[in-house]
């Protein structure tokens, strides 16, 4: 008996579907095989991380749909493994986040080697106006259809935050796990470092704990993801590469150990629990610094998220939500808003002494200082002479009594206008 021969020729591309992470498109080509488990159409997957070798012999044999990332999908096309001429239906799985500023220049290279005349479905639990606008690049005429409130979690879910100081969460973290006896946590922040260290320091804490983020090879991704799916796992710690699409049956438990800089990746990451009709928990653990994006994300979903305290965790900086402006203790008493005219009294106030503007006070000591010279109307017309009148002939008078010669200590420190006075006294002795 024969065997079946298959090519790219007689079996091209009709249907490409695009991811923006491995773990998503191994996921979505598992629901392709399910669904499509009676359909005589092949099915394949291709991401980074592993050897490309292996998938261009698969491709040899002509695939009809198949499930892509765009890094790996340009390096096939650049080795003439793959042709896309064929192609009937594109999907952008995630869209907002394949259309966002990191994916939109691939997306766009692919777009060009794909026939103009096909159907192109865009999925996303949010869209942004910016990415609908944006859409409108690839589409022609479409049509929109919403199952849910848009960029709303789903109902079921509940949510609420732990306000703690930043160096405590990690203790908060520990202390619910063994106290609540969870047994399925995914926990997410914000940097791939962070995470690693976040595991490490559960590990310490007796939690069966593991990390996936973009620096662990593809084959320890699958597996700490494996791990946790069979249970193996209490605690996966991830970054947002686990926030898309990820289908985790009946998981119970999600923790934002590090609130997301995008409002919209919040739905994303508590949208891993509360799928297929279950319920489930989403916490966050907020301090000082995450209260703006804790503000952005209660904009997005349009809801206050409920505050709960736990006993031995109270946060250091106060109650965030009072929404009366506080005085600085350290700089400000009294409110900004008072007028000039409600000052205090000055110090010669409070004494009964007279309001005399302080500088009129000081001028009068200096010219007590001065050397008093006799004057006269003559003297006030011919300058600074100190007396004299210099607009006539010098004549002798009798002899006056000796002025007492300034030391050079009060020269100095006196102005000017009472030095050249006793100089000239001085002169005529």
């Amino acid at each position: 008996m024969a065997t079946k021969s298959f090519s790219p020729a007689l079996h091209p591309v009709r249907c490409l579907i695009l991811t923006p992470t491995r773990e998503l498109a191994i996921q979505v080509h598992e629901s392709v095989k399910t669904y499509g488990k009676h359909v005589p159409l092949r099915s394949f997957v291709v991401y980074g991380g592993v050897n490309i070798n292996p998938q261009i012999e698969e491709l040899k044999k002509g695939v009809e749909i198949l499930v892509a990332t765009p890094g790996r999908l340009l390096d096939l096309l650049g080795q003439k493994a793959l042709n896309l001429g064929k192609v009937q239906i594109l999907v952008l799985d995630e869209a907002d986040r394949m259309l966002d500023m990191g994916f939109i220049p691939d997306i766009k290279r692919i777009i060009a080697l794909i026939p103009p005349m096909r159907q192109t479905l865009l999925f996303s639990a949010t869209f942004s106006d910016e990415i609908r606008k944006l859409s409108a690049q690839f589409l022609k005429d479409p049509a929109t259809i919403e199952v849910a409130r848009r960029n709303s979690p789903v109902e079921i879910i509940t949510q609420y935050v732990h306000f703690i100081d930043a160096n405590r969460k990690r203790e908060l973290l520990s202390h619910l796990v063994r106290k609540n006896d969870w047994e399925q946590v995914l926990v997410f922040c914000k940097t791939k470092h962070g995470a690693n260290r976040l595991a490490s320091q559960l590990q310490r804490d007796r939690i069966n704990a593991d990390a996936i983020h973009g620096n662990k090879s593809q084959n320890a991704r699958i597996k700490a993801l494996d791990d946790f799916k069979l249970g193996k796992v209490k605690v996966l710690v991830a970054t947002d590469i686990a926030a898309r699409g990820l289908d985790i049956e009946e998981l119970p438990h999600v923790v934002n150990f590090d609130l997301p800089h995008v409002a919209e990746d919040y739905v994303h990451r508590i949208g891993r629990t509360g799928r297929a009709g279950c319920t489930g928990e989403a916490l966050s653990l907020v301090c000082a610094e995450d209260r703006p994006l804790l503000g952005a994300i209660e904009r997005l979903i349009n809801r206050k998220i409920e505050v709960r305290p736990v006993s031995g965790f109270e946060a250091g900086f106060g109650e965030p939500r009072s929404s009366e402006p506080k005085a600085d203790a350290l700089t400000h008493t009294e409110p900004r808003g008072k007028s000039r005219g409600e000052r205090k009294p000055r110090r010669d106030e409070r004494q009964g002494r007279s309001e005399r503007p302080p500088r009129e006070e000081k001028r009068e000591k200096r010219e007590d200082r001065s050397p008093r010279v006799a004057t006269s109307p003559a003297a006030k017309t011919s300058g600074n002479s100190g007396g004299m009148d210099f607009s006539k002939p010098y004549e002798p008078s009798s002899p006056a009594p000796a002025a007492k010669q300034p030391d050079q200590d009060s020269v100095r420190k006196g102005s000017t206008k009472q030095a050249i006075p006793a100089l000239f006294r001085r002169k005529a002795a």
